[in-house]
C-alpha cells in the first residue's frame, strides 16, 4: 500500500518540476530553487519507495522495473546534484518524467519480486553495478543531448532549446566526467564480480558478463583516446553510445529475457 501512496505524488511532483523548468526557459526572471525544489521532494519519496521496494529480509528485490526505478532515481540525483555547480536543469525536462514513469510501473506489479539473496559483499557488487549502470545511462542522454547541440549548430539553427544548454566545451567536460565515475564504478563491478560470485561465467551471467566487458573496453579506449589524443565531439558521442548499448543489452536485457520470457 505505501509504494502506491508515496509513487503518484512523487510523480506528479517530478512532472511539476519538469514543466516549471520548460516553463522557465523564456523567462527573464528564472527561479531554480522553485523549480528544483518539487523534484526533490519527489526524489525523496521516490527514495522511500524504493527502500520499501528493495529491502526484504529474504534478500534484496531488483526486478526489471524495481531496477529501472532504482536506475533512474540515481540519475535525477545526479542531476540535481551536479545543478549545484553548473547550470544543467534543462535536462530534467527528459529525465524528471522518465523517474515518474519508472516509478508508476513499480506500483502496478507487472512481474514477480526477483529476489537475491547473499551476503553483504554479493548485495553490495550489485548495487555499486547499479550506480555504474546509471552513470554510463546519464552520460548516453548527455551524449544524446550533446548530438543534437552540435547537430544544431552546424546546421546554423542553435534556437529553441538549445540556446538554454551549457556551452558545448561545458557540456563535453561534464558527459566525461559522468563517463569517468561510470567507468571507475563499472571496473568496481566487474572485479567485485570476479572476487564474490562463485562463477561469473554461468550460463545465466555469461552474456551480462561479456556484454559488459565489452562495454568496459569501449569506455577504456574513449577515456584513454580523450586524454591522449583529445577525442571529442561526434567521435566521442558514437563511442558512448556504443557502450551504453552493450551496457543495457548486459543488464536490462537480460533481466527482459529472465524475467519475461523464459
Amino acid at each position: 500500500m505505501f509504494p502506491t501512496i508515496a509513487s503518484i505524488p512523487a510523480s506528479v511532483l517530478y512532472c511539476l518540476s519538469a514543466f516549471l523548468i520548460f516553463k522557465q526557459l523564456d523567462s527573464q526572471t528564472q527561479n531554480r530553487r522553485l523549480a528544483l525544489t518539487p523534484a526533490l521532494v519527489a526524489m525523496i519519496l521516490h527514495a522511500l519507495v524504493l527502500n520499501h521496494l528493495i529491502y526484504h529480509p529474504a534478500g534484496l528485490n531488483l526486478g526489471f522495473f524495481v531496477a529501472f526505478s532504482l536506475i533512474s532515481w540515481l540519475i535525477s540525483v545526479q542531476i540535481l546534484l551536479c545543478c549545484i555547480f553548473r547550470r544543467i536543469e534543462s535536462l530534467g525536462i527528459a529525465v524528471f518524467p522518465m523517474s515518474a514513469l519508472a516509478g508508476m510501473f513499480t506500483i502496478f506489479h507487472f512481474s514477480d519480486p526477483v529476489l537475491i539473496s547473499g551476503d553483504s559483499s554479493l548485495q553490495g557488487h550489485i548495487m555499486v553495478s547499479v550506480v555504474a549502470y546509471s552513470l554510463i545511462m546519464l552520460g548516453a542522454i548527455q551524449a544524446g543531448v550533446l548530438a543534437f547541440q552540435d547537430y544544431s549548430i552546424r546546421t546554423h539553427n542553435p534556437g529553441g532549446f538549445i540556446r538554454y544548454l551549457p556551452p558545448m566545451h561545458d557540456m563535453e567536460i561534464l558527459l566525461f566526467q559522468f563517463l569517468g565515475f561510470g567507468f571507475v564504478c563499472l571496473s568496481a563491478s566487474l572485479l567485485t564480480g570476479f572476487l564474490f560470485l562463485e562463477d561469473i561465467f554461468a550460463q545465466h551471467l555469461v552474456h551480462k558478463t561479456a556484454l559488459s566487458i565489452v562495454a568496459w573496453f569501449i569506455l577504456a579506449v574513449l577515456l584513454f583516446c580523450r586524454f591522449q589524443f583529445g577525442w571529442r565531439g561526434k567521435t566521442a558521442i558514437r563511442w558512448t553510445l556504443s557502450a551504453f548499448a552493450f551496457l543495457m543489452l548486459a543488464y536490462f536485457g537480460s533481466k527482459l529475457v529472465l524475467e519475461f520470457i523464459l
